[in-house]
């Protein structure tokens, strides 16, 4: 059995990696070993040997694979949510699969992540355990992104039915998701919209997953996304007072304008970089297909001489999309596949004309 430790000191954190491959012990090891606290790395191939470990105090965090013979890392994880509150945790994953995900957070878990295999994804792995063995300065706990509408946008994109329970100092509020749209939202004597509003405001805590309540009656009758932008909207409003009106409106509140868009992503066409994105679990994997698709079309344009690319509309089950450029900007909407390519085609059309320039 593989097991490895460094030399106890006090002034270093440590974390714990649990995976029942030598090998990819080894690569986290390594990986970990570069991060900027220069924590002390202890590996371990079995979830029982873990268990043990922690019980000798001093993790800061971890690192859990879940697929791992005789004891797998949910029940690790989940003991160790009860046994070890301090500690923070991240899981790590080969499957993808959304209710697997949603089964990790349930828990409590802290981070969830696909194990990465490119260096873009090896460099966000690294920045995320830093940030764990960072104190709780700022930011919701629970995904990679610090956002609660990316939160709540996440569960309803992936069509979730749960409830986020979320914290924030001595205040506690719920939102209530039921087949991808938000129902109903409770904190400090408020419901509904006025509730969700308020959450909303928070600009750090952690939050939790729960098992869904079918039979919570509805309250929030607006799509999520349109919920999202013009609570966001309200909240710019708010804090920007008589001055925001000479001031330069949020990319979300102008998104707020438009109906039916469920993502945006600007990229400049010269740096390549990606100049705004809402809505979307990983802009930058959607950027780089954006990048190479209007790339490759462009080219066959010239092959055929057919003249500059006007626009790739991409027609899906669940999700519509529209990939094109206007001037050094290229663009990837995402719009409801319940609106007609005429509807389609003015959301668009509204999209461009507030981003390019």
């Amino acid at each position: 059995m593989m097991e490895t430790t460094d030399p106890v000191t006090l002034t270093r954190q440590r974390i714990l990696v649990v995976d029942d491959d030598p090998a990819i012990l080894e690569t986290y090891k390594g990986l970990l070993e570069q991060l900027p606290s220069k924590p002390e790395i202890h590996t371990t191939v079995s979830g029982q040997r873990a268990l043990a470990m922690l019980e000798g105090g001093g993790y800061k965090v971890l690192v859990c694979d879940l697929k791992m013979p005789k004891m797998d890392g949910l029940q690790v994880l989940s003991i160790v949510r009860r046994k070890y509150p301090m500690v923070r945790t991240l899981a790590v994953t080969g499957v993808v699969d959304e209710q697997f995900r949603s089964r990790v957070y349930s828990i409590g878990v802290d981070l969830y992540w696909h194990k990465p295999t490119n260096e873009q994804e090896m460099k966000q792995f690294l920045e995320c355990c830093e940030s764990l063995l960072s104190p709780d300065d700022g930011g919701f706990r629970g995904v990679q992104s610090k956002s609660l509408m990316d939160i709540i946008q996440l569960e309803c994109m992936s069509q979730s039915s749960s409830v986020l329970r979320i914290n924030n100092g001595t205040a506690t509020g719920k939102i209530w998701i039921q087949d991808g749209e938000v129902v109903d939202a409770e904190t400090e004597g408020l419901l509904g919209e006025k509730a969700f509003l308020k959450i909303f405001s928070w600009e750090t805590g952690s939050f939790e997953t729960q098992h869904a309540e079918p039979g919570r009656q509805r309250t929030i009758f607006k799509p999520y996304n349109s919920l999202l932008l013009e609570s966001a909207q309200a909240l710019d409003e708010i804090r920007g007072g008589e001055s925001s009106k000479e001031q330069e409106p949020s990319d979300a509140s102008r998104l707020a304008q438009i109906n039916g868009v469920e993502f945006v992503l600007a990229i400049e066409t010269k740096s390549g970089k990606t100049a705004f994105a809402r809505g979307l679990e990983n802009p930058e994997g959607v950027a780089a297909w954006t990048r190479r698709y209007i790339q490759k079309f462009e080219e066959l344009g010239e092959r055929l001489h057919t003249g500059h690319l006007g626009q790739i509309d991409g027609l899906g089950p669940q999700r519509q999309l529209t990939a094109t450029r206007r001037n050094g900007t290229q663009f990837c909407i995402g719009w409801k596949n319940s609106m007609d390519r005429e509807e389609a085609r003015e959301v668009v059309k509204k999209v461009i004309s507030l981003w390019a320039c």
